[in-house]
């Protein structure tokens, strides 16, 4: 059933119009003395044609058109306004208000008719048109979720090879990940930037694949030659994951090289320092460490979450970007739910995260 929006302060014509529009197949007329009244009701039912005439008092066909096309979804709706002959001025204003078409008065049945139909027919194509971009649009987003969870498949895949070498938990994975999330969140980060980290931060070091067991499982301190092996593993995970068109793995390649830079330039591999360490980079800095000193491992006593902060502040400047650090503690409530959350009996993480 399609709609007409009628507006003439004459009830004589409101009938008349209303009549010829019953005439048309699926149609019904909404008629109103008041313009007011009118774009109220429009303000909630999109109609599918106009029919408006010029002489009203208060407010006069002109103004209506002008103020009934501001609102919104009424920007493409047909609009017949009803002149008399003499007025070519008030049709050139009314095409710049937004008039599509006009009828003279005295109005001649068959031409309204004929004019009705026609611009109920453009209405009804242009809704096809708009159900059709809204369906494609319904259809693309169908088709790109496939893929972005084919996406997160392959990085829960990644995180799970590099978990068979390294001994960090799942649990560690899952919170530090969280953490990182939770730092763009507080830096104001843009959602879609966030849910970024969240998904790339796992694979901080997934370049552990490529360092020999007798370096990667030793129980107690790494000598020095040891040491610059295991340093190898962030450019390791940068030429494991770089290059793929792929966002989440572009991000993860840039936080596998850059997350043991140190904001003074004393990091690795590249010795980058300040803002020339990828923001990201940057941020997962901060997770890995906490989680890192507030987690017990084989090798040493969880650290007190005063202890780690503690460790924050004082590297904050020198380790760690102090925006990143106070990011952190801004949302350290939520970094305590997130601790909790996630305990170290956890499972690693699934693909959502």
């Amino acid at each position: 059933m399609q709609d007409v929006l009628i507006i003439d302060d004459t009830e004589i014509n409101l009938i008349l119009f209303s009549a010829l529009i019953k005439k048309l197949d699926n149609c019904r007329s909404h008629n109103f003395e008041s313009p007011l009244q009118a774009l109220d009701w429009a303000a909630t039912k999109q109609p599918d044609l106009v029919i408006v005439d010029y002489m009203m008092p208060g407010m006069d066909g002109l103004e209506f058109i002008q103020r009934f096309r501001s609102l919104e979804g009424c920007e493409e709706v047909p609009i017949l306004m009803i002149t008399a002959n003499d007025q070519k001025q008030v049709r050139y204003r009314a095409l710049d208000s937004g008039a599509n078409d006009f009828l003279a008065k005295p109005v001649d049945k068959v031409e309204f008719l004929a004019r009705a139909k026609n611009m109920l027919s453009l209405s009804a194509a242009r809704r096809k048109l708009a159900d059709r971009a809204e369906w494609l649009d319904s259809e693309v987003k169908k088709a790109t979720a496939v893929i972005v969870q084919r996406e997160q498949e392959t990085v829960f895949r990644l995180c799970k090879a590099a978990e068979y070498r390294d001994p960090e938990t799942g649990a560690h994975i899952l919170r530090m990940a969280h953490y990182s999330r939770l730092i763009a969140k507080h830096l104001g980060l843009p959602e879609a930037d966030q849910d970024l980290i969240l998904q790339a931060a796992p694979m901080h070091d997934i370049g552990k694949v490529g360092i020999t067991d007798n370096i990667l499982l030793k129980p107690g301190r790494l000598t020095g030659p040891e040491f610059e092996i295991m340093k190898q593993h962030a450019e390791f995970g940068y030429e494991l994951l770089h290059g793929s068109t792929s966002k989440v793995l572009q991000a993860g390649a840039e936080i596998a090289r850059g997350h043991h830079e140190k904001f003074d330039g004393s990091g690795y591999p590249q010795g980058k320092k300040g803002e020339e360490i990828p923001l990201f980079s940057r941020i997962v800095a901060v997770a890995d460490v906490f989680d890192a000193l507030t987690s017990e491992r084989p090798y040493k006593k969880a650290w007190t979450l005063e202890q780690a902060v503690d460790f924050l502040n004082t590297g904050a400047g020198t380790h760690f970007d102090p925006a990143c650090v106070q990011a952190f503690l801004n949302g350290f409530d939520e970094v305590l739910e997130i601790r909790d959350r996630y305990q170290e009996e956890e499972e690693a993480p699934s693909p959502q995260l």
